[in-house]
Protein backbone atom coordinates (compact mmCIF):
# COMPACT_ATOMS: atom_id res chain seq x y z
CA UNK A 1 0.00 0.00 0.00
CA UNK A 2 2.55 2.37 0.82
CA UNK A 3 5.29 1.03 -1.96
CA UNK A 4 4.91 4.26 -3.56
CA UNK A 5 5.82 6.63 -0.55
CA UNK A 6 8.73 4.44 -0.05
CA UNK A 7 9.76 4.74 -3.41
CA UNK A 8 9.64 8.65 -3.22
CA UNK A 9 11.59 8.53 0.11
CA UNK A 10 14.53 6.35 -1.26
CA UNK A 11 14.97 8.48 -4.14
CA UNK A 12 14.49 11.64 -1.69
CA UNK A 13 18.01 9.82 0.57
CA UNK A 14 20.17 9.96 -2.10
CA UNK A 15 20.01 14.06 -2.00
CA UNK A 16 20.85 14.66 1.69
CA UNK A 17 21.21 18.37 0.81
CA UNK A 18 17.71 18.12 0.75
CA UNK A 19 15.11 18.37 4.17
CA UNK A 20 11.17 16.97 3.00
CA UNK A 21 7.87 15.89 4.12
CA UNK A 22 5.61 12.92 1.96
CA UNK A 23 2.26 12.51 2.99
CA UNK A 24 0.67 9.55 1.17
CA UNK A 25 -3.24 9.62 1.71
CA UNK A 26 -5.77 6.72 0.76
CA UNK A 27 -9.60 6.97 0.88
CA UNK A 28 -12.11 4.99 0.30
CA UNK A 29 -16.08 6.76 -0.06
CA UNK A 30 -19.27 4.96 -0.20
CA UNK A 31 -21.59 7.99 -1.52
CA UNK A 32 -25.47 7.35 -1.65
CA UNK A 33 -27.64 9.96 -3.33
CA UNK A 34 -31.25 10.33 -1.84
CA UNK A 35 -33.93 12.16 -4.52
CA UNK A 36 -37.53 12.86 -4.22
CA UNK A 37 -37.38 9.78 -1.58
CA UNK A 38 -35.94 7.46 -3.37
CA UNK A 39 -32.30 6.32 -3.83
CA UNK A 40 -30.81 7.77 -6.74
CA UNK A 41 -27.81 6.13 -6.72
CA UNK A 42 -24.78 4.76 -4.59
CA UNK A 43 -21.06 5.34 -5.87
CA UNK A 44 -18.05 3.75 -4.19
CA UNK A 45 -14.45 5.01 -5.17
CA UNK A 46 -11.03 4.93 -4.09
CA UNK A 47 -8.43 8.08 -4.04
CA UNK A 48 -4.76 7.64 -3.63
CA UNK A 49 -2.59 10.63 -3.29
CA UNK A 50 1.17 11.59 -2.53
CA UNK A 51 1.98 14.90 -1.33
CA UNK A 52 5.59 15.98 -0.81
CA UNK A 53 7.22 19.47 0.44
CA UNK A 54 10.84 19.59 -0.31
CA UNK A 55 13.06 22.27 1.24
CA UNK A 56 16.91 23.08 0.10
CA UNK A 57 18.47 25.49 2.67
CA UNK A 58 15.65 28.37 2.61
CA UNK A 59 14.49 27.50 -0.33
CA UNK A 60 10.51 25.36 -0.31
CA UNK A 61 8.79 23.59 -2.96
CA UNK A 62 5.82 21.80 -3.38
CA UNK A 63 4.48 18.95 -5.72
CA UNK A 64 0.72 16.49 -5.61
CA UNK A 65 0.43 13.06 -7.45
CA UNK A 66 -2.80 11.58 -7.47
CA UNK A 67 -2.80 7.91 -8.18
CA UNK A 68 0.93 7.24 -7.87
CA UNK A 69 3.36 5.28 -9.42
CA UNK A 70 7.14 4.97 -9.91
CA UNK A 71 6.98 7.06 -13.33
CA UNK A 72 4.95 10.05 -11.64
CA UNK A 73 6.87 10.37 -9.16
CA UNK A 74 10.49 10.04 -11.01
CA UNK A 75 8.97 12.70 -13.38
CA UNK A 76 7.35 15.15 -10.46
CA UNK A 77 10.88 14.78 -8.40
CA UNK A 78 12.87 15.58 -11.35
CA UNK A 79 10.81 18.75 -12.08
CA UNK A 80 10.94 19.95 -8.50
CA UNK A 81 14.90 19.39 -8.39
CA UNK A 82 15.22 21.58 -11.75
CA UNK A 83 13.43 23.89 -10.19
CA UNK A 84 14.09 24.54 -6.83
CA UNK A 85 17.28 26.33 -7.20
CA UNK A 86 15.54 29.18 -8.85
CA UNK A 87 13.08 30.18 -6.18
CA UNK A 88 13.46 32.79 -3.39
CA UNK A 89 14.62 31.84 0.01
CA UNK A 90 11.85 32.22 2.39
CA UNK A 91 14.30 33.61 5.73
CA UNK A 92 11.83 32.26 8.18
CA UNK A 93 11.85 28.80 7.50
CA UNK A 94 14.10 26.64 10.26
CA UNK A 95 13.35 23.01 10.26
CA UNK A 96 10.39 20.48 9.05
CA UNK A 97 8.49 19.07 11.95
CA UNK A 98 10.32 17.36 14.94
CA UNK A 99 8.23 15.69 17.24
CA UNK A 100 8.43 12.24 17.14
CA UNK A 101 5.58 10.99 19.88
CA UNK A 102 2.42 9.03 18.63
CA UNK A 103 -0.74 9.76 18.74
CA UNK A 104 -2.81 7.15 21.33
CA UNK A 105 -4.41 3.75 19.22
CA UNK A 106 -8.28 4.70 18.69
CA UNK A 107 -10.50 2.08 18.13
CA UNK A 108 -12.28 2.53 15.06
CA UNK A 109 -14.68 0.87 12.54
CA UNK A 110 -14.59 0.81 8.71
CA UNK A 111 -18.38 2.68 8.46
CA UNK A 112 -17.88 1.71 4.89
CA UNK A 113 -18.49 -2.01 5.80
CA UNK A 114 -20.18 -1.60 9.30
CA UNK A 115 -23.18 0.43 7.88
CA UNK A 116 -24.90 -1.55 4.82
CA UNK A 117 -26.24 0.29 1.96
CA UNK A 118 -29.63 -1.95 2.94
CA UNK A 119 -29.21 -0.16 6.26
CA UNK A 120 -28.62 3.15 4.96
CA UNK A 121 -31.76 3.14 2.77
CA UNK A 122 -33.78 1.42 5.50
CA UNK A 123 -33.23 5.07 7.55
CA UNK A 124 -33.78 7.24 4.84
CA UNK A 125 -37.10 5.16 3.66
CA UNK A 126 -37.90 5.33 7.15
CA UNK A 127 -37.77 8.80 7.21
CA UNK A 128 -39.25 9.65 3.88
CA UNK A 129 -42.56 8.09 5.24
CA UNK A 130 -42.66 10.45 8.23
CA UNK A 131 -42.27 13.53 5.74
CA UNK A 132 -44.50 12.51 3.52
CA UNK A 133 -47.37 12.46 6.23
CA UNK A 134 -47.44 16.48 5.65
CA UNK A 135 -46.53 16.27 1.52
CA UNK A 136 -42.43 16.57 2.27
CA UNK A 137 -39.69 14.58 0.29
CA UNK A 138 -36.68 13.90 0.87
CA UNK A 139 -33.25 14.83 -0.51
CA UNK A 140 -29.99 13.97 0.83
CA UNK A 141 -26.76 11.76 1.05
CA UNK A 142 -24.90 9.46 3.32
CA UNK A 143 -21.80 9.39 2.97
CA UNK A 144 -19.31 6.90 4.47
CA UNK A 145 -15.56 7.26 4.10
CA UNK A 146 -12.24 5.54 5.40
CA UNK A 147 -9.44 7.20 5.13
CA UNK A 148 -5.58 6.01 5.54
CA UNK A 149 -2.84 8.28 5.97
CA UNK A 150 1.06 8.30 6.22
CA UNK A 151 3.52 10.88 7.00
CA UNK A 152 7.41 10.45 6.97
CA UNK A 153 10.13 13.06 7.16
CA UNK A 154 13.45 13.90 7.29
CA UNK A 155 13.72 14.51 10.83
CA UNK A 156 12.28 10.49 11.58
CA UNK A 157 8.99 10.91 11.93
CA UNK A 158 6.53 7.71 10.71
CA UNK A 159 3.09 8.77 11.20
CA UNK A 160 -0.18 6.63 10.55
CA UNK A 161 -3.58 7.30 10.96
CA UNK A 162 -6.92 6.19 10.62
CA UNK A 163 -10.48 8.02 10.19
CA UNK A 164 -13.91 6.76 9.08
CA UNK A 165 -16.35 9.89 9.17
CA UNK A 166 -19.89 9.80 8.50
CA UNK A 167 -21.85 12.14 6.72
CA UNK A 168 -25.55 12.16 6.60
CA UNK A 169 -27.69 14.77 5.25
CA UNK A 170 -31.88 14.83 5.13
CA UNK A 171 -33.22 18.02 3.48
CA UNK A 172 -37.16 17.98 3.47
CA UNK A 173 -39.01 19.70 0.68
CA UNK A 174 -42.47 20.79 0.18
CA UNK A 175 -43.79 19.34 -2.54
CA UNK A 176 -46.00 22.99 -3.12
CA UNK A 177 -44.61 25.99 -1.34
CA UNK A 178 -40.60 24.36 -1.74
CA UNK A 179 -39.82 25.54 1.91
CA UNK A 180 -36.81 23.24 2.88
CA UNK A 181 -35.75 22.01 6.40
CA UNK A 182 -32.40 20.09 7.18
CA UNK A 183 -31.13 17.69 9.70
CA UNK A 184 -27.95 16.04 9.72
CA UNK A 185 -26.13 13.71 11.18
CA UNK A 186 -22.02 13.23 11.65
CA UNK A 187 -18.92 11.64 13.40
CA UNK A 188 -16.87 7.99 13.16
CA UNK A 189 -19.44 5.86 15.72
CA UNK A 190 -22.85 5.31 14.19
CA UNK A 191 -23.88 4.09 17.73
CA UNK A 192 -24.33 7.66 18.38
CA UNK A 193 -27.22 7.87 15.71
CA UNK A 194 -30.73 7.35 17.26
CA UNK A 195 -33.13 7.30 14.60
CA UNK A 196 -36.28 8.33 16.19
CA UNK A 197 -33.88 11.41 17.84
CA UNK A 198 -33.32 12.50 14.37
CA UNK A 199 -36.97 11.75 12.56
CA UNK A 200 -38.44 14.21 15.67
CA UNK A 201 -35.59 16.81 15.61
CA UNK A 202 -36.69 16.73 11.72
CA UNK A 203 -40.43 16.61 12.01
CA UNK A 204 -40.32 19.30 14.50
CA UNK A 205 -38.69 21.30 11.28
CA UNK A 206 -41.66 20.16 9.04
CA UNK A 207 -44.23 21.32 11.29
CA UNK A 208 -42.66 24.83 11.60
CA UNK A 209 -42.37 24.63 7.78
CA UNK A 210 -46.35 24.12 7.62
CA UNK A 211 -46.46 27.93 8.55
CA UNK A 212 -47.41 30.83 6.42
CA UNK A 213 -44.39 32.78 4.35
CA UNK A 214 -43.61 36.52 5.41
CA UNK A 215 -40.90 38.76 4.93
CA UNK A 216 -39.03 41.00 7.62
CA UNK A 217 -37.93 44.48 7.05
CA UNK A 218 -33.83 44.81 7.66
CA UNK A 219 -32.84 45.40 11.07
CA UNK A 220 -31.28 44.52 14.13
CA UNK A 221 -33.32 40.97 15.93
CA UNK A 222 -32.98 39.03 18.46
CA UNK A 223 -31.90 35.51 17.11
CA UNK A 224 -31.77 31.71 18.01
CA UNK A 225 -28.93 30.43 16.06
CA UNK A 226 -29.01 26.40 15.47
CA UNK A 227 -25.99 24.73 16.58
CA UNK A 228 -24.95 24.54 12.23
CA UNK A 229 -24.75 28.51 12.65
CA UNK A 230 -23.13 28.79 15.86
CA UNK A 231 -20.77 26.30 14.77
CA UNK A 232 -20.00 27.60 11.23
CA UNK A 233 -19.72 31.14 12.74
CA UNK A 234 -17.01 29.36 15.44
CA UNK A 235 -15.05 27.72 12.55
CA UNK A 236 -15.05 31.50 10.81
CA UNK A 237 -13.91 33.13 14.27
CA UNK A 238 -10.97 30.04 14.19
CA UNK A 239 -9.71 31.62 11.46
CA UNK A 240 -7.97 34.84 13.41
CA UNK A 241 -6.70 32.11 15.96
CA UNK A 242 -4.84 30.94 13.55
CA UNK A 243 -0.58 32.16 14.02
CA UNK A 244 -0.78 32.44 10.29
CA UNK A 245 -3.35 34.71 10.50
CA UNK A 246 -1.61 36.75 13.65
CA UNK A 247 1.33 36.95 11.03
CA UNK A 248 -0.36 38.52 8.53
CA UNK A 249 -2.02 40.71 10.81
CA UNK A 250 -5.30 39.78 9.65
CA UNK A 251 -6.42 38.44 13.32
CA UNK A 252 -9.03 39.98 15.62
CA UNK A 253 -7.00 38.45 18.58
CA UNK A 254 -3.34 40.02 17.82
CA UNK A 255 -2.54 41.47 21.58
CA UNK A 256 -5.33 39.68 22.88
CA UNK A 257 -4.02 36.66 24.37
CA UNK A 258 -5.05 36.25 27.82
CA UNK A 259 -7.85 39.21 27.77
CA UNK A 260 -11.34 38.80 28.04
CA UNK A 261 -13.49 38.68 24.66
CA UNK A 262 -16.45 37.39 25.27
CA UNK A 263 -19.08 36.39 28.13
CA UNK A 264 -17.63 34.25 30.73
CA UNK A 265 -20.06 31.28 29.53
CA UNK A 266 -18.33 31.17 26.04
CA UNK A 267 -15.66 28.81 25.91
CA UNK A 268 -14.77 27.12 22.55
CA UNK A 269 -12.09 23.93 22.57
CA UNK A 270 -10.16 22.28 19.82
CA UNK A 271 -11.11 18.67 20.77
CA UNK A 272 -9.93 15.55 18.76
CA UNK A 273 -10.89 13.09 21.75
CA UNK A 274 -14.45 13.95 21.71
CA UNK A 275 -16.11 10.47 20.90
CA UNK A 276 -18.84 12.06 19.49
CA UNK A 277 -16.23 14.38 16.75
CA UNK A 278 -14.93 13.19 13.62
CA UNK A 279 -10.99 12.67 15.39
CA UNK A 280 -7.75 13.80 14.04
CA UNK A 281 -4.28 12.12 15.18
CA UNK A 282 -1.83 14.86 13.58
CA UNK A 283 -2.31 18.13 12.55
CA UNK A 284 -0.12 20.18 10.19
CA UNK A 285 3.36 18.68 9.67
CA UNK A 286 2.72 15.51 11.56
CA UNK A 287 2.88 17.43 15.04
CA UNK A 288 0.40 15.10 17.15
CA UNK A 289 -3.37 16.56 17.50
CA UNK A 290 -4.23 17.47 21.27
CA UNK A 291 -7.20 19.23 23.22
CA UNK A 292 -6.62 22.75 23.15
CA UNK A 293 -8.55 25.52 25.02
CA UNK A 294 -8.89 28.77 22.47
CA UNK A 295 -11.72 30.77 24.36
CA UNK A 296 -11.72 30.18 28.19
CA UNK A 297 -14.32 31.45 30.17
CA UNK A 298 -14.83 34.42 27.37
CA UNK A 299 -10.78 34.61 27.82
CA UNK A 300 -8.84 33.99 23.90
CA UNK A 301 -5.92 31.38 25.65
CA UNK A 302 -3.67 30.21 22.61
CA UNK A 303 -3.24 30.66 18.96
CA UNK A 304 -3.00 27.64 16.56
CA UNK A 305 0.71 27.01 15.79
CA UNK A 306 3.02 24.86 13.91
CA UNK A 307 6.44 24.29 13.42
CA UNK A 308 6.96 27.14 11.24
CA UNK A 309 5.24 29.62 12.75
CA UNK A 310 6.52 28.17 16.14
CA UNK A 311 10.25 29.48 15.10
CA UNK A 312 8.85 32.56 13.40
CA UNK A 313 7.08 34.23 15.96
CA UNK A 314 7.60 32.36 19.10
CA UNK A 315 4.74 30.82 20.32
CA UNK A 316 4.36 27.74 21.54
CA UNK A 317 3.94 25.05 19.18
CA UNK A 318 0.62 22.84 18.75
CA UNK A 319 -0.93 20.30 16.32
CA UNK A 320 -4.60 22.17 15.98
CA UNK A 321 -5.86 23.48 13.40
CA UNK A 322 -9.92 24.18 14.69
CA UNK A 323 -10.91 20.61 12.98
CA UNK A 324 -12.72 19.71 16.43
CA UNK A 325 -14.56 22.41 17.33
CA UNK A 326 -16.60 22.72 20.50
CA UNK A 327 -18.60 25.36 22.10
CA UNK A 328 -19.56 24.25 25.69
CA UNK A 329 -23.21 24.49 26.57
CA UNK A 330 -25.23 26.75 28.71
CA UNK A 331 -27.84 26.43 31.20
CA UNK A 332 -30.97 26.86 29.22
CA UNK A 333 -33.67 24.66 27.19
CA UNK A 334 -34.47 25.48 23.65
CA UNK A 335 -38.29 25.92 24.65
CA UNK A 336 -37.15 28.02 27.33
CA UNK A 337 -35.13 30.22 24.64
CA UNK A 338 -37.73 30.44 22.39
CA UNK A 339 -40.48 31.09 24.78
CA UNK A 340 -37.92 34.17 26.31
CA UNK A 341 -38.37 35.79 22.46
CA UNK A 342 -40.92 38.90 22.11
CA UNK A 343 -40.28 39.04 18.31
CA UNK A 344 -37.20 37.75 16.75
CA UNK A 345 -35.85 34.86 14.33
CA UNK A 346 -34.95 31.21 14.33
CA UNK A 347 -32.28 30.55 12.31
CA UNK A 348 -31.85 27.21 10.90
CA UNK A 349 -28.62 27.15 8.48
CA UNK A 350 -26.11 29.76 6.74
CA UNK A 351 -25.08 30.05 3.22
CA UNK A 352 -22.68 31.16 1.03
CA UNK A 353 -20.81 32.89 3.87
CA UNK A 354 -17.81 35.48 2.61
CA UNK A 355 -14.94 37.55 4.90
CA UNK A 356 -15.76 41.36 4.07
CA UNK A 357 -12.80 42.04 6.95
CA UNK A 358 -11.21 39.25 8.46
CA UNK A 359 -9.48 41.28 11.15
CA UNK A 360 -12.90 42.63 12.11
CA UNK A 361 -14.54 39.24 11.53
CA UNK A 362 -17.37 41.07 9.32
CA UNK A 363 -19.11 38.97 6.94
CA UNK A 364 -21.91 38.55 5.11
CA UNK A 365 -23.84 35.83 4.11
CA UNK A 366 -27.77 33.91 3.59
CA UNK A 367 -30.22 32.04 5.88
CA UNK A 368 -31.16 28.71 4.68
CA UNK A 369 -33.18 25.65 5.24
CA UNK A 370 -35.75 27.18 7.75
CA UNK A 371 -35.91 30.56 8.76
CA UNK A 372 -38.83 31.26 11.08
CA UNK A 373 -40.38 34.02 12.45
CA UNK A 374 -40.97 33.98 16.66
CA UNK A 375 -43.93 35.88 17.95
CA UNK A 376 -44.64 36.02 21.97
CA UNK A 377 -42.75 32.79 22.55
CA UNK A 378 -43.83 30.67 19.76
CA UNK A 379 -42.62 30.14 16.34
CA UNK A 380 -45.15 31.40 13.47
CA UNK A 381 -44.11 31.59 10.32
CA UNK A 382 -42.01 30.80 7.58
CA UNK A 383 -39.48 33.71 6.54
CA UNK A 384 -38.07 34.02 3.07
CA UNK A 385 -34.28 33.73 3.18
CA UNK A 386 -32.03 36.93 4.69
CA UNK A 387 -29.04 38.25 3.79
CA UNK A 388 -26.97 39.07 7.21
CA UNK A 389 -23.85 41.51 7.66
CA UNK A 390 -22.37 41.01 10.91
CA UNK A 391 -19.04 40.56 13.26
CA UNK A 392 -18.97 37.20 14.23
CA UNK A 393 -16.99 39.23 17.74
CA UNK A 394 -20.08 40.62 18.09
CA UNK A 395 -22.06 38.02 17.78
CA UNK A 396 -20.57 36.22 20.34
CA UNK A 397 -20.08 39.06 22.41
CA UNK A 398 -23.84 39.37 22.13
CA UNK A 399 -24.61 35.94 23.06
CA UNK A 400 -26.94 35.90 26.32
CA UNK A 401 -28.05 32.64 26.64
CA UNK A 402 -26.58 28.98 25.51
CA UNK A 403 -29.17 25.37 25.03
CA UNK A 404 -27.80 22.92 27.92
CA UNK A 405 -26.40 20.36 25.60
CA UNK A 406 -24.37 19.97 22.21
CA UNK A 407 -24.88 18.86 18.90
CA UNK A 408 -22.52 17.61 16.45
CA UNK A 409 -22.38 19.26 13.19
CA UNK A 410 -21.04 17.58 10.26
CA UNK A 411 -19.73 19.92 7.37
CA UNK A 412 -18.61 18.30 3.97
CA UNK A 413 -17.29 19.81 1.03
CA UNK A 414 -18.87 16.61 -1.20
CA UNK A 415 -16.07 16.94 -4.15
CA UNK A 416 -13.25 14.50 -4.92
CA UNK A 417 -12.50 12.57 -1.29
CA UNK A 418 -15.80 13.58 0.20
CA UNK A 419 -13.60 15.52 2.80
CA UNK A 420 -16.00 15.31 6.46
CA UNK A 421 -15.07 17.60 9.06
CA UNK A 422 -17.30 17.77 12.66
CA UNK A 423 -17.96 20.62 15.14
CA UNK A 424 -20.00 20.85 18.35
CA UNK A 425 -23.01 23.88 19.55
CA UNK A 426 -26.11 24.34 21.42
CA UNK A 427 -28.53 26.36 19.78
CA UNK A 428 -27.54 30.14 20.81
CA UNK A 429 -29.77 33.02 21.80
CA UNK A 430 -28.37 36.32 20.46
CA UNK A 431 -29.50 40.20 20.47
CA UNK A 432 -28.69 42.56 17.43
CA UNK A 433 -28.60 40.59 15.19
CA UNK A 434 -27.96 42.12 11.86
CA UNK A 435 -30.21 41.52 9.01
CA UNK A 436 -29.59 43.53 6.12
CA UNK A 437 -32.11 42.07 3.36
CA UNK A 438 -34.42 40.08 2.25
CA UNK A 439 -34.02 37.51 -0.72
CA UNK A 440 -37.89 37.31 -1.51
CA UNK A 441 -37.44 33.49 -1.60
CA UNK A 442 -37.20 30.14 0.41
Amino acid sequence: MHENLLYLKAALEKHPELKFVINQEDWQTDFLRFYQSQTNYNISKDNCNIGCSLYKDKKQFSFGIDSPDPQKIDNALAEALNIIDSLPDDPDFVDVEDDQRLAPQRQLSNNIEAISLERKTDILSSLAKSAAEHDFELYGTFICNYYKSRLINSNGLDKSSKSSPIYLEVKAVHNKSQITVLETFGGEDFKYFEIESFRAALMAKILNASNPVVDVEPGEYEVILAPRCLAEFAQYLCYGMSASALDQHSSFFEDKLNTKVFPEFITITDDPQDPRMIGRDYGYGGHIYKELKLIENGVFKAFMCDQYYHHKLGLPKNGNSASCVKIAPGNATLSQMISSVKKGLYISSLHYMNFINPRQTSLTGLTRDGTFLIEDGKITAVVNNLRFTERISRIFENVTELENKAATIPFSDNYESFHVSSAQAPHAKVTGFNITSSTKTI
